[in-house]
């Protein structure tokens, strides 16, 4: 059984746990003394549920943005994971304002003790918009952001009226991954689920390479030293690494696309062509049209295919005027 110590976060519908204080996140000097300060300087909002971190690429005319991009993560890497895709495109688009937000759980961002249902995720969103006095914007998800995207305009007409396009990269929510165990996924004893949800993500043990800091030193991004990072420095990120892909949204979502593509925001995707996440054919079944294929990427295509997904994201973009 796990340890009486170990931080778990309750289910939907668990009546059994008392309120209590957000567990905080890393602060911006232990994560940039390991990683480098490659992202803008950290700020911070006070969220309904926890405060949280966010970046800020600010545009060339600072007074008058074109438009603004919202970027969201993944599950377990934050959004550091997504600082070269958005460099390349704040290089293209120097009039725009981009914001990168680490979501609960994740980077400088803290773990609230309740349930991680995609309406927390939503909430979030709705806090940060109204900080930042923005509208409306377009959004650009990767995996787990890509799904809380898509359940975030299927979740009311207000939400969807905030969401002038949505840009999905590699997006979760159609998991369903091969072979799957539902006894040991939602098992009663914690440890197991955790071992083995973890294990799912990963595809076998975490592997951190041998060369992650030469590595980091020029620059690049080595997500599985992020995510073995968080594990050890951000006490809550592994209870909600588990409490997300349990209950936020990775899977059964496809009611929630249907929606959102019959909403009439205009949506593109972008993922690589061996993803076991999502499928084309997926995609194309709850009508996503407008789908590009990175060939030869897998899951990790954001970070590893950087010019082919900053391609066709400037193509719809600029076909939308951004």
């Amino acid at each position: 059984m796990s340890s009486s110590q170990e931080i778990i976060i309750p289910r939907p519908g668990d009546t059994n746990t008392k309120p209590q204080a957000p567990i905080p996140g890393s602060t911006e000097e232990e994560f940039t003394s390991t990683f480098g300060s490659l992202l803008p300087p950290a700020q911070y909002l006070e969220a309904a549920n926890g405060k949280v971190a966010y970046y800020t690429y600010s545009p060339a005319q600072p007074s008058s943005p074109t438009s603004r991009i919202l970027f969201l993560h993944g599950v377990q890497t934050p959004s550091l994971g997504l600082q070269p895709l958005a460099e390349s495109l704040h290089s293209i688009f120097p009039t725009t304002e981009f914001v990168l937000l680490d979501l609960y759980g994740h980077g400088l961002s803290s773990t609230p003790l309740i349930p991680h249902t995609p309406s927390l995720f939503h909430g979030l969103i709705d806090d940060l918009l109204t900080h930042l006095s923005w509208p409306h914007c377009h959004v650009l998800g990767y995996s787990f952001g890509a799904a809380t995207a898509i359940s975030y305009i299927s979740s009311s007409p207000t939400r969807c009226a905030k969401v002038k396009s949505l840009t999905l990269i590699a997006p979760a929510g159609l998991w369903k991954p091969q072979p799957f165990f539902p006894q040991k996924f939602e098992s009663g004893d914690y440890a197991e689920s955790r071992d083995y949800i973890l294990n799912l993500l990963e595809g076998g043990a975490l592997i951190v390479p041998s060369d992650w800091s030469t590595r980091v030193q020029k620059g690049e991004i080595v997500a599985e030293k992020i995510r073995e990072w968080q594990m050890h420095h951000h006490p809550g990120h592994t209870a909600s690494v588990i409490a997300i892909v349990r209950d936020g949204g990775v899977m059964g979502q496809e009611d929630a696309f249907i929606f959102a593509v019959n909403s009439k925001v205009p949506i593109s995707a972008v993922l690589g062509e061996s993803d076991d996440v999502v499928l084309e054919a997926d995609l194309r079944a709850v009508g996503v049209g407008n789908v590009v294929i990175v060939k030869g990427a897998g899951h990790a295509v954001v970070r590893e295919n950087v010019g082919e997904v900053c391609a066709a994201v400037r193509g719809f973009w600029g076909d939308l005027g951004v």
